[in-house]
């Protein structure tokens, strides 16, 4: 992970053991063009806020729900690890993206982006020309904490 978010820092392990009945991690694309720094990135609360600044969703590859979450402690590394499947975007097109925002959403059955709870941010330079592109967030998981 790149960074974790101020809002889900001591409480990312929780939202990624999916503790509600219609909850989910969800990955949103952020577009190169307008994406505020990593240290601006990470004070906002909401991915409705990160939004409202400059920050682009890239809205043509869209967002994807992560799939086989796991959130465990690892008592021989002594961390909290979040693991999830690389997400895929088949024939993705659109504007080249810059980050890749993970979030905390607690009922995918109704809500607003004003819901979902930033978790991590990565680096994820990619630019679609009509090939599938996946997401390699890391190789260790994808994320820990210690």
């Amino acid at each position: 992970m790149d960074f974790c978010f101020n809002i889900a820092k001591g409480r990312h392990g929780y939202y990624a053991s999916l503790p509600a009945t219609n909850d989910a991690l969800i990955a949103v694309p952020i577009e190169a063009t307008g994406v505020e720094s990593d240290a601006t990135l990470k004070d906002y609360d909401t991915l409705s806020a990160l939004l409202a600044a400059s920050n682009n969703e890239q809205t043509t590859m869209g967002r994807k729900t992560l799939a086989s979450v796991t959130s465990a402690v690892n008592d021989t590394t002594d961390k909290w690890v979040v693991d999830a499947a690389d997400p895929v975007w088949t024939a993705a097109t659109g504007n080249a993206t810059a980050k890749l925002i993970v979030c905390y959403d607690p009922d995918t059955t109704a809500g607003t982006d004003a819901d979902l709870i930033p978790l991590y941010g990565y680096d994820f330079a990619a630019t679609p020309a009509g090939g599938d592109i996946t997401a390699t967030i890391n190789a260790s998981g994808l994320a820990e904490s210690a």
